[in-house]
Formats: structure tokens, sequence, C-alpha cells
């Protein structure tokens, strides 16, 4: 009867236990967005022509009062005009299993695009061309089960941004 009873017993506090451990947080009240920098990511020469493509980089600060992790970001690149269609995504893990602690902020993160412009005008010059289409970026953000929601939106600046003038402490995620 004592076994039973310390059985019945031990199976609420296990499932309260579990419910805790997988608890699914609301990052868009939790993380805060700051440091952005947007530009156009010069790629190089990518079939014989100049190529750029929308960039951002910024970094999450831990607003709550308590460690997050397993934070999962995802960019939406659009032209300007055209916010039906995707011009691409970057899809990263912005914070690992590990953790990052209440007021503390990631190192910086760098999300680009795949699609851009290309041209055989120098690169500067590509900025200023006529059939040029500003973009902007919407960066959603996940943890657990719960489904992604919008963290900001961001438009991509006119400024061309180079391998040099990316911070060493920036956490380039692969594409």
């Amino acid at each position: 009867m004592a076994g039973l009873l310390t059985t019945r017993l031990a199976l609420p506090v296990l499932a309260a236990f579990l419910l805790v451990g997988c608890e699914s947080r609301e990052v868009e009240k939790d993380l805060k967005i700051v440091g952005v920098r947007t530009g156009w990511f010069d790629v190089g020469v990518v079939g014989g022509m100049n190529k750029l493509v929308p960039s951002i980089s910024l970094e999450l600060e831990n607003v709550s009062a308590r460690d997050i992790e397993s934070v999962q970001l995802n960019a939406v690149f659009r032209r300007v005009g055209e916010e039906d269609v995707a011009w691409g995504e970057h899809f990263v893990r912005a914070i690992d299993p590990n953790g990052l602690a209440a007021g503390a902020k990631t190192k910086g993160i760098v999300l680009r695009s795949t699609l851009g412009y290309t041209g055989v005008q120098a690169r500067a010059t590509m900025l200023q061309n006529k059939e040029f289409v500003d973009a902007k970026v919407e960066v959603f953000g996940k943890h657990g089960s719960r489904t992604w929601v919008k963290m900001g939106e961001f438009p991509i600046e006119r400024q061309l941004l180079t391998a040099a003038t990316i911070s060493s402490e920036t956490i380039l995620p692969n594409q």
C-alpha cells in the first residue's frame, strides 16, 4: 500500500517537472532585437558578375528574469512593393542549448538572403541603379513547440557591406 501511494504521489511531481522542462517561451516578450545593422553584402563575383545580397546583423538581448535556450530565428527578405513574395530566407539556431543568461546578449548574428542583384557595374554603382528595388527583412523567432512569431521588421539600408565590415565577434551561421 505504501509503495502504491508513493507511486501515485511521484507521478504528478514527475509530470510537473517535465512540463516545466519542456516549457515553450514567448520569444517576443523574453528577447529584444538590438544592435541592428542592415545593408547589401558584397558576395563577390558570381558567374562573371558582381553580386549583392540583402543582409542584417543583430543581437538578441534576454530581457526576461530567466535564462533562455534553444531559440530559432528565421529572416524573410522581401523586395519593397512585393510583400507577398519572399525573396530569400535564412534560418538559424540563434541561442544554443547552453542558453543565454537573464540580462545577457548574444554575439552578433548575421542573416543573409541567397538571392540578390548581379551586375557588371561597380558594386557601389549598383546601389544607385534606376532599376534597383529596395528590400526589407522580417525576423521571426521560435522557442520549443510554439509557432513562429514576428519579432521585428527592418528596411535594408542602401549601404555596401563587405567581409571587412563584419566584426570578429559575429556569428555567421551556415546558410
